[in-house]
């Protein structure tokens, strides 16, 4: 590590000077010679079956250069979901199609079922208007157990259920888990509900389509989460091109919070339309169209239980959640709920049982598919709340009864009963600190305080734990991804000594033009400043999964980490033969080469001209250049954990609520950037307390939103 390590430090995000100046490059920036404009009609019921959509009028109307509807697109592939789970007999779940466009049924309010391209966006919305279609409206079907009920309208005809697989996890300990309960001299039951969010970016989705005939190949601009994995899907599974015909390229992405992670119908109608038309097809999300059909979040209903002894000690917990995907599977919605739910649902404890069941229905609402931590919160959510209620009723404090059960620092590596390996942790000593920052010994006198003024005042403790940079590839797909969880980098050395950094995760708020380059600096010796880094053009850079799930320094800068250290060894050699010595002689620190016990020194940047001007090079040794790609496959997951208390005052006569006070510990392991992580944290907090107090995602009985 160079003597003035960068590693640690706060310098400020590079990327926010054009953010905060109005030069960002989004999407909807993005305009083309020819370009033509794309509008939705969606359905206005929850359920219909469409007898007929007549689009005579809406061609005739100004402007209008083509109608599609479903019938254009009943050969298309749909988009599939990217988890294949197993009900707990063992067969594999139902997968219904998802259409680019609806065709024979609507299933939920904003499903689009046709589309109009036009010269201008008015123009196209207008014709929207003058489509006349005979959909005839049918009884949905919206709460989850309703919907498993014998008789009930069925959202998807095809499969004849609305139950897309019934979850055990882990199957051999369910025995185990209802004996220990059975003998348990004390069990706390708990039911709640997780409620359905919507992600509602500052940025809405966007796509613009362009086809180029002379090349037969097509260019995607969209808000994209992972560039990559968006042109595979789009590719194998909807419009059956090769990968090297279409590029896909996400510029500045206005947040995602997990819904951009997925392929959306309108990106693969805006690429048909422009071969259709041989002109560009843009389509913006209107905010309204963005609560209808942006993928929803959480929306899950949970009994919870926890088998005791008197004394607080766990025995077992058991789960059964009723998770809801909406309307159509997703790309992740099918994993949330299952591995990356289950799998937490051991916490920060040492529980000699666990057992998770999980029931995934389909309804007639807008699909739900990860947000703001994707199964995690929803574990820590459900787990922690009923730790509370198990402290009440024994009489025992809620710190007290978690400490009694946590897994201690000599318990490491722990395997947990849902199969997960936990490498590290100190659970007791992130307590003590938020103890400390909190300052709870004091909370008791703030009550009075707030009594005095005629208020309550509430304290709310929990731990957690979190599964981060999802992980390894073939663990993954033993358990049913259809891709892998590896992530890839370049690393490339230009000849006057800038570094370009091609990395396969996707920035949509992350702060990787920052954090990368703090890497590649603190392994090189070399200035942040003198490094760029490129992402979210597939044509650019090198196959990655993208950004979701906390994984972008965890698995991609692992693998700048990996280029890096290739570009040390290549370059080694270079400056070797610069000093007429060997690779292994060589020494490399703070941006310099030298021969130890000698004065024989060369700067990184003369290597890196070298590299380029191979005069004298030995060609069957060392070839010219100073570019490397790695690839990164986790071993395992990374684990984050920390504990969190909040302070909130309510007013007994209006039932307002107010924050008073939050305070985090938090164990992230090797922090690069600490403003970066700070601004995360904020973030999650502003998003969870927006969850907590104001937020809701309600459908009436009709499954208007």
């Amino acid at each position: 590590m160079p003597k003035d390590s960068v590693i640690g430090t706060s310098p400020k995000r590079r990327e926010d000077k054009r953010f905060i100046t109005g030069r960002g490059r989004y999407t909807d920036d993005i305009n083309l010679q020819g370009q033509t404009y794309a509008a939705f009609a969606r359905s206005d019921v929850a359920a219909g079956k469409i007898n007929k959509i007549d689009t005579t009028k809406a061609a005739k109307m100004p402007g209008v250069l083509a109608v599609f509807t479903g019938e254009d697109f009943v050969d298309v592939g749909g988009n599939p979901a990217g988890w294949l789970v197993h009900s707990r007999d063992g067969s594999p779940m139902k997968e219904p199609k998802r259409p680019v466009l609806a065709h024979g049924k609507v299933r939920h309010v904003g499903d689009a079922y046709a589309a109009v391209i036009a010269e201008t966006a008015e123009q196209a919305r207008d014709a929207v208007e003058a489509i006349e279609a005979d959909i005839e409206s049918i009884d949905p079907v919206l709460n989850m157990k309703e919907a498993l009920k014998d008789g009930a309208p069925l959202v998807h005809d095809e499969i004849e259920t609305n139950l897309c697989y019934d979850w055990g996890w882990i199957e051999d300990n369910r025995e185990a888990v209802n004996e220990a309960f059975e003998k348990a001299p004390h069990v706390t039951t708990l039911e709640l509900v997780n409620n359905r969010l919507v992600p509602n970016a500052i940025e809405p989705r966007a796509s613009t389509g362009v086809y180029n005939p002379g090349t037969d190949d097509y260019t995607l601009y969209t808000t994209s989460q992972n560039p990559h994995v968006t042109r595979l899907l789009i590719c194998a599974f909807v419009m059956g091109i090769p990968e090297n015909k279409l590029t896909v390229i996400a510029p500045d992405v206005g947040g995602g919070f997990g819904s951009k992670i997925y392929h959306y119908g309108e990106e693969a109608l805006v690429l048909a339309a422009s071969k259709k038309l041989g002109r560009p097809v843009k389509w913006t999300c209107s905010r309204s169209e963005s609560f209808l059909t942006d993928a929803h979040g959480r929306d899950h209903v949970t009994k919870m239980e926890i088998a005791c002894e008197k004394d607080g000690t766990f025995l077992a917990f058991r789960t059964e959640t009723h998770a809801n995907l909406g309307a159509y599977l997703s790309n992740f919605s099918t994993s949330v709920p299952t591995y990356l739910h289950g799998t937490l649902m051991a916490g920060n404890y040492k529980t000699p049982h666990v057992y998770v069941n999980v029931k995934a229905v389909l309804t007639n609402t807008t699909p739900v598919d990860a947000y703001r931590g994707a199964g995690r919160p929803e574990a820590t959510f459900q787990l922690e709340r009923a730790i509370d209620k198990c402290a009440r009723e024994l009489g025992i404090d809620p710190i007290e009864i978690r400490r009694k059960n946590f897994i201690k620092p000599d318990d490491f590596p722990y395997m947990t009963p849902v199969g997960l390996e936990y490498d590290t942790g100190n659970y007791d000593a992130t307590m003590d600190i938020l103890e400390r920052n909190a300052d709870l010994k004091n909370f008791d006198a703030r009550r009075k305080e707030s009594e005095a003024k005629g208020k309550l005042r509430g304290l709310g403790i929990a731990s957690y734990i979190e599964a981060c940079g999802i992980a390894p590839s073939n663990v993954a797909g033993a358990l049913g991804s259809r891709v892998g969880l590896y992530d890839a980098a370049t690393v490339r050395v230009n000849a006057t000594g800038n570094i370009s950094v091609m990395v396969g995760a996707h920035s949509h708020g992350q702060g990787h033009e920052t954090a990368f380059p703090q890497i590649v600096a603190d392994k090189l010796g070399v200035d942040p400043n003198s490094i760029e880094i490129v992402h979210g053009d597939t044509s650019k850079i090198p196959f990655g999964m993208g950004t979701y799930g906390s994984r972008s320094l965890a698995v991609c800068g692992s693998a700048v980490v990996k280029a890096t250290d290739k570009i040390i060894v290549k370059a080694k050699l270079i400056a070797a033969h610069m000093m007429d010595a060997t690779g292994e002689d060589i020494a490399f620190e703070d941006g310099v080469f030298s021969v130890p016990g000698t004065n024989k020194n060369v700067p990184f940047g003369d290597v890196a001209l070298k590299a380029y001007i191979p005069h004298d090079f030995p060609l069957e040794s060392i070839e010219p250049g100073l570019e490397e790609t790695a690839f990164y496959d986790p071993a395992n997951f990374t684990y984050p954990a920390g504990a969190y208390a909040c302070e909130v005052e309510v007013d007994p006569d209006t039932g307002k609520v107010e924050v008073m006070s939050f305070a985090a510990a938090d164990d992230f392991g090797n922090v690069i950037n600490p403003m970066i992580v700070e601004g995360q944290v904020h973030g999650g907090l502003t998003q969870g307390i927006g969850q907590a107090l104001v937020e809701h995602a309600v459908y009436d009985d009709t499954g208007q939103l």
